[in-house]
């Protein structure tokens, strides 16, 4: 599979070099050429295949020769080794549970796999890679699993000092090895803007030998196509139409189920759910984007002001926004409305949904609303454990959370981090001292 970036199309990879680079070297974002279609038999008797099965199948198609399929199978049987169930709360919606993972977040998926697709090239160059991730939340302690302890790679991860939940936090901050945190002041579009500097500055980025594992790169929005389909098969009697409804703030959860449509997936539409950082509903419903500073929310993995993966979005449609607005619908929330129909969801379904998949949620039952649907099926994505908003959680409920045992485990560690401005050259001088 040949790739090619979204500022320069004359701009081409293979595989390995999208995943190792992470960025372009114009500071542009890498797209397969083509789409690969799926056989309409093979997605019409899902439910004949394992996930594992899926989830082969659809790699095999992004990677082609480049990793063995000995060896890609090995990576999915080990990096996706957990379920993603879909859980009914009524007729027509259905919940999408995606933080059965190790660290209890959707990031599992697409972080377990780049990071052995990764190692796997890495071994074989036998060059150490140093990997800069910026997280408003999930991200980085799904990176830092994925990658921890690995050979080859050491990984630093920048997050937003005081914006992101203190289990967050200390999942991200309390390892050690080849896991570094960055507490950096700003906001995570100052973190994102740190690590795409770092991408585009020649000296740095051949001194350390820099990729990033970021949604920027394309090795995790993959593995993220690879739920989509688990999703569909799992839903019972399948309407006509059906929408999905996912949390956005970078976009990338969002980029790979429209690759997951384009691969054959029969999807009617799509809902972008965001916070009080609206800049993605503004683009969808006036074609007009206008990135600015984001704002803090409950839902902090979604506090994004100028998300990377809309250029994807836009290659995708050929900068077309009549196409987009077809296939995307999109919403924003804020947190009086977040904590409301969390309390609705348990009072009406006793089922406990996390800040961020009530969003989700909210973006649906406003979509059904204002299209007066009475006949679908839909699929709203749980992005992370309620354990993890546990304060929030417990706050609007008026219940007690139990944490799971991982998350116990790290909340009695000790944060370990090294403070920096969210300046540039200090950044630069403190990659080049490490």
């Amino acid at each position: 599979m040949i790739y090619y970036s979204t500022g320069n199309k004359n701009i081409t990879s293979t595989f390995e070099k999208a995943l190792m680079q992470g960025l372009a070297p114009d500071g542009g974002l890498y797209m397969p050429v083509t789409i690969p279609t799926l056989e309409k038999s093979f997605i019409e008797n899902l439910s004949d295949f394992t996930f594992q099965d899926i989830a082969f199948k659809i790699a095999d198609n992004f990677v082609e020769c480049e990793i063995p399929e000995n060896k890609l199978n090995e990576i999915i049987e080990d990096a996706i080794n957990f379920p993603a169930p879909l859980v009914r709360l009524d007729d027509n919606i259905s919940v999408l549970e995606l933080f059965h993972g190790p660290t209890l977040a959707f990031k599992d998926f697409g972080a377990r796999f780049m990071s052995r697709a990764m190692s796997y090239f890495a071994e074989k160059s036998d060059k150490k890679i140093n990997i800069l991730v910026a997280t408003s939340g999930d991200t980085g302690s799904a990176v830092a699993s994925g990658f921890y302890g690995a050979e080859f790679i050491d990984v630093y991860i920048l997050y937003p000092s005081g914006k992101v939940s203190e289990i967050q936090e200390k999942q991200l901050t309390t390892l050690d090895k080849n896991v570094t945190a960055l507490e950096i002041e700003g906001t995570f579009d100052d973190c994102q803007k740190l690590v795409k500097s770092a991408f585009v500055d020649e000296e740095i980025k051949n001194a350390k030998n820099l990729s990033s594992a970021n949604s920027i790169n394309i090795a995790r929005l993959i593995p993220q196509t690879f739920y989509y389909f688990e999703a569909y098969k799992q839903i019972e009697s399948k309407k006509d139409d059906i929408y999905f409804s996912i949390p956005s703030g970078n976009l990338g959860n969002l980029t790979a189920g429209l690759f997951a449509k384009k691969m054959g997936l029969p999807i009617t539409k799509f809902i972008g759910a965001a916070n009080s950082n609206s800049v993605f509903t503004e683009f969808i419903n006036t074609g007009e984007y206008n990135p600015r500073p984001s704002v803090q929310t409950l839902s902090n993995a979604m506090d994004v002001g100028n998300p990377s993966n809309l250029a994807r979005i836009i290659d995708l449609y050929d900068h077309d926004n009549s196409i987009i607005m077809k296939n995307i619908s999109s919403s924003s929330h804020n947190d009086t409305e977040t904590i409301e129909i969390m309390k609705s969801t348990y009072d009406k379904y006793n089922y406990i949904i996390d800040p961020h998949g009530a969003v989700g949620l909210l973006a649906l039952e406003e979509f059904i609303s204002e299209k007066q649907l009475n006949d679908y099926s839909s699929v709203v994505f749980e992005t992370a454990h309620p354990a993890k908003f546990k304060d929030t959680v417990e706050e609007a409920l008026g219940i007690d959370v139990e944490l799971p045992e991982v998350l116990q485990k790290c909340i009695s560690k000790e944060k370990r981090t090294t403070k920096l401005s969210n300046d540039y050259s200090e950044f630069k001088e403190y990659l080049f001292s490490n």
